[in-house]
């Protein structure tokens, strides 16, 4: 077997070879003549894989360690009997990890408290359920939106958008680019969106920079019609907008889901996608190792003012990631490919916690309690 995998997958390296001959290259690489003979590829987000790339070739099987998908032409795919796979859910931890970070973050910046705000929440898949979990747990108020789910399930958990433009203190989006039909997301926040708010909200985009017209939320944001901005997905990457970055109070380089854990996942899936399309074994899956962080103890009798919001900083803090990108915006890509390590709160024990309803809380989120 043929496989061509994007290099900059981490963990995958020394184990996909177990599954036949492996050729590596930079997502920008992947050509019409450089995969015409593969029968797998593992991919990412840096190429669309359509028509162009894909007639003529004997791929088969083509396995993107992402999330989202729409950069794989999957219309074409069904018609001409490749099959596709993504990684659902592979990072929804690393992304809650971002968002409730960068809300301690913001909270702090601007001097108010999490506690009592609202928080509407768009799109309530396998990232919506984490970042509506540890919002809870920090005290907020949860409207979830979500129409596919609200119309299929039938639940009244759900809310609508305008009540969300109504009632939220801060949005965060967390929904598929969709560009057509019924549940189109493709602009979803645009000028009409920016100029019905009730409030002032922050608004958060960790999920594809299509989701928010970019024109629409640099007037927003000048406009003071809301009053931040956290932004980790742009149209138009890795170029960025510059004004646009300028404006936003946290900036960083679609890093969100750059946790090592979410990428190990991504790279196990699309491995065991490669295992179960020919039926092989998937010991060597075995092999995916993450490393471990310096420092996986918190000690939660010293910890000062709201525990829960250090112990998260202490797992990460976006500022850095902020930092590297407002210093270096022409370094986009770079800073995306030699992301440094972070783990999610699994990773770290939590000391010396006396309080029963403290360690259930730790726990919820996904702490490990000593």
């Amino acid at each position: 077997m043929k496989i061509v995998a994007d290099k900059n997958i981490p963990f995958l390296r020394g184990v996909a070879e177990a599954y036949g001959e492996v050729t590596y290259l930079a997502g920008a690489d992947f050509s019409k003549e450089a995969i015409k003979d593969a029968d797998a590829l593992i991919v990412r987000t840096v190429t669309h894989f359509g028509k162009e790339l894909l007639e003529g070739s004997t791929v088969k099987l083509i396995c993107t360690a992402t999330i989202g998908y729409d950069h794989i032409d999957t219309d074409y795919c069904d018609a001409h009997g490749i099959k596709w796979t993504n990684a659902p859910g592979c990072n929804s931890g690393s992304v809650e990890q971002y968002i409730a970070s960068a809300l301690v973050v913001i909270a702090q910046q601007n001097n108010f408290l999490l506690k009592g705000k609202t928080i509407g929440i768009v799109g309530v898949g396998n990232v919506g359920k984490k970042v509506a979990l540890v919002c809870e747990a920090l005290g907020m108020r949860v409207l979830k939106n979500d129409p596919p789910r609200q119309e299929a399930e039938g639940s009244d958990e759900f809310v609508s958008l305008d009540t969300i433009k109504k009632e939220a203190d801060i949005i965060t989006f967390h929904t598929p680019l969709v560009r057509e039909g019924k549940y189109a997301t493709y602009h979803l926040a645009d000028f009409a969106f920016f100029g019905s708010l009730a409030k002032n909200p922050i608004i958060i985009n960790a999920a594809r920079g299509g989701i928010i017209d970019t024109s629409a939320i640099k007037k927003a944001l000048i406009e003071k019609q809301i009053s931040g901005a956290i932004i980790d997905c742009w149209e138009k990457e890795p170029v960025i907008d510059l004004e646009y970055m300028k404006l936003v109070d946290i900036a960083t380089p679609h890093i969100a889901g750059y946790s090592a854990d979410g990428k190990g996942n991504a790279t196990r899936m699309s491995l065991e996608a490669i295992a179960d399309f020919w039926s092989l074994s998937k010991e060597p899956i075995g092999k995916v190792v993450i490393p471990q962080v310096e420092n996986p103890v918190i000690d939660w009798s010293i910890l000062n003012g709201d525990k829960l919001e250090q112990a998260i900083l202490m797992t990460y803090n976006p500022t850095e990631d902020h930092k590297r990108l407002v210093s270096n915006p022409a370094d986009f890509s770079s800073l995306r490919g030699n992301y440094p390590l972070r783990r999610e709160y699994l990773s770290y024990t939590v000391e010396n916690v006396d309080n029963a309803a403290d360690k259930a809380v730790l726990q919820k989120i996904g702490f490990i309690i000593k």
